[in-house]
């Protein structure tokens, strides 16, 4: 059991948590939300002892043995299978007790210690850190590589090996996906649902956090509270938590606003000055309830390309990789506008390759790359967040990007990705990896591009930026090509999904959800595609044909379709302005009954508008869903 008692705790002068209180029991997966800088990190270092709380204590049950992720990648000429090894700290103990009870030849401590190995199962300690690395992608020649070899980003994969090769009652994951391709988020979601001890899971990705975690502990305003079940469950149970505390906080107002009415009316008045003087005191005592502020600190979107070509790229027949490695044969598509393809594959397919060679970084090896003469490719990768100018603000970045641009209209872009006041005037050096990320996408957005790449764009954002992200991309009308492993944004953005297997580049022709059904049939099978799976992308010149034409079909319907979200909108926003006024109580009064029977006439009217508007949208959006059903289906 882990237990937090009335703990207070601070990071330097910043308070993060005041007076909370929280029982998690052994066997607990438990996910850990909130804003970035909100204290989620502060709080594991507590657990791991890194930190001591200021007020309050916590209890941890004794002998617990807890692992969590090293963020350091010491340099090392050790194996990384070795490296991974060292994660099951007990079993190196028992391996130099042997050794050195072998070299004194002390048969009862020989004996003890094979004991013991055979309890902890030692003797398959070296094929259980064989599968670990297997799992997060690593290939079986780098099993004996040695630890300098590898990139950081696949040194922080060895780290949470060895974490996960510790066998630990409470294990402490910060982020555990950052680092990581599709592939192996899927392989580590099914490791942790097995795992049997605790799990304190720090995370933004919403389907990994669905899929593992039994309860999420939110940490906001300096409190955690605790909701039973997994994110959406949580999502759900806030939304009404804050419903009824704004509706609380409405209702408190209103009798604030009448108590403080009666106290200025009659304070002055010997006859009343006691009655008065009650309800000041009654005004001192209440607690007030906080409004509910669930506004994002994230608002933004992509403007609208100045020119949008017929089609951006035609790719015929091309071969590419580096130097004299090709990784990917007989590419062929042609890029259309208002594509939105998501690019699948196991790791190493060529994935990254394929959205170099689009942006031009790398050249075709063989065949040719038609591009539309007004192309314009804003191209995400996280290199790019090293690349930024660690001496210069995001206001001078942007800046060095349009001269013309003033300060002003700089400081309001910015501010939607929430930089704000001093922070626009920093140096980039020390911002965290969230923050580079959201400013390389601050200035990539800025350029106006008609072709989006976006290679692992979610890496160290939160859920409040990944969902802003991902509303700013549903109304671009550019084209799109995505590399994520986070599935909710490949779900709710793509309508496309290419595949990136043995060299080739094909249609995958199922959902993001079947996915990992074909990595396990992929992987038990061998099979380069399996069959009913995937289908060549053969006759590109009849698809796009296809394509075309039903777009051109579908176009009315989905023309009305906006129509009538506007006229929700609109009608929902008189609604808006006729409840307030009835929410106000001078509209009672007997002067304004009048005024008050045209209100409740107007609410009346807008009700069934709105009524037979959202009906029309629900018959039209079945329309729609059935006739992308039925093309997709190929009728």
């Amino acid at each position: 059991m882990l237990k937090l008692d009335k703990l207070a705790l601070r990071r330097g002068a910043l308070l993060l948590f005041d007076d909370v209180s929280m029982n998690i029991s052994g066997g607990t997966k438990l996910g850990l939300t909130g804003a970035n800088g909100c204290g989620k990190s502060s709080l594991l270092s507590l657990i791991l002892g890194e930190l001591q709380p200021d007020e309050g204590d916590y209890f941890l049950t004794p002998g617990w043995v807890i692992a969590h992720v090293a963020q350091e990648t010491d340099s090392s000429d050790r194996a990384a299978i070795e490296v991974v090894m060292d994660g099951d700290v007990e079993l190196r103990e028992l391996q130099q007790r042997l050794q050195q009870a072998e070299e004194k030849a002390d048969g009862h401590e020989i004996s003890a210690c094979h004991i013991r190995l055979e309890e902890i199962d030692g003797y398959q300690a070296h094929s259980r850190a064989a599968k670990l690395l297997t799992g997060l992608s690593f290939s079986e020649d780098d099993l004996q590589r040695p630890m300098n070899d590898f990139s950081g980003g696949w040194r922080m994969r060895l780290n949470l090996a060895s974490a996960l090769m510790c066998r630990s009652d409470l294990l402490l994951l910060d982020e555990p996906t950052n680092h990581l391709d599709l592939d192996a988020v899927i392989w580590l979601e099914q490791w942790l649902k097995r795992y049997p001890g605790t799990l304190i899971m720090i995370s933004h990705d919403r389907d990994f956090l669905d899929s593992v975690v039994t309860s999420i502990a939110h940490v906001e305003q300096q409190s955690m509270r605790l909701y039973k079940g997994n994110y959406s469950a949580f999502e759900k149970l806030r939304a009404e938590r804050l419903a009824q505390q704004q509706s609380n906080f409405v209702k408190q107002q209103k009798t604030i606003k009448h108590m403080q009415s009666f106290v200025d009316r009659f304070k002055a008045k010997a006859t009343k000055a006691k009655q008065a003087q009650s309800r000041v005191k009654a005004l001192e005592r209440m607690a007030l309830i906080a409004p509910a502020h669930i506004d994002s600190p994230f608002s933004f979107e992509f403007a609208e390309p100045d020119v949008l070509p017929g089609f951006l790229m035609r790719i015929d027949n091309v071969s590419a990789g580096y130097e004299d490695k090709t990784i990917l044969q007989q590419v062929k598509h042609t890029l259309l506008p208002g594509e939105r393809i998501g690019l699948l594959g196991l790791n190493g397919a060529g994935k990254s390759t394929l959205i170099k060679l689009i942006a031009g970084e790398i050249q075709p090896q063989q065949g040719v790359i038609e591009k539309a003469k007004d192309l314009k490719v804003g191209y995400f990768a996280q290199h790019q967040l090293e690349q930024l100018d660690k001496e210069a603000s995001p206001l001078l970045h942007l800046q060095r990007i349009d001269e013309k641009a003033t300060e002003k209209s700089l400081r309001s872009y910015l501010g939607g990705f929430n930089f704000r006041s001093d922070k626009v005037l920093e140096p980039v050096g020390p911002f965290s990896g969230g923050e580079k990320a959201r400013l390389v996408l601050a200035m990539l957005i800025w350029q106006k591009p008609n072709l989006l790449l976006l290679d692992e764009p979610t890496n160290h954002l939160d859920l409040e930026m990944r969902l802003a992200l991902n509303n700013a991309i549903q109304s671009f009308c550019g084209t799109v090509i995505l590399v994520s492993h986070d599935r909710h944004l490949l779900r709710t953005v793509c309508d496309e999904l290419l595949l990136v297997d043995s060299g080739r580049v094909i249609t995958f022709k199922d959902e993001v959800d079947d996915y990992p059904r074909w990595l396990a049939e992929r992987r038990n099978q061998k099979m380069d595609v399996p069959a009913g799976e995937v289908k060549p992308l053969i006759d590109k010149k009849e698809k796009k044909k296809r394509d075309a034409e039903f777009r051109k079909t579908i176009q009315p319907q989905m023309s009305r379709q906006t129509r009538l979200e506007r006229a929700i909108e609109k009608t929902e926003k008189q609604q808006a302005k006729v409840e307030s006024s009835l929410a106000d109580s001078a509209t009672y009064e007997d002067s304004q009954k009048e005024k008050l029977r045209d209100l409740l006439f107007q609410q009346a009217e807008n009700k069934k508008q709105l009524d037979e508007l959202e009906m029309e949208w629900f018959e039209i959006s079945e329309d729609i869903e059935q006739l992308r059903s039925d093309y997709d289906a190929g009728v």
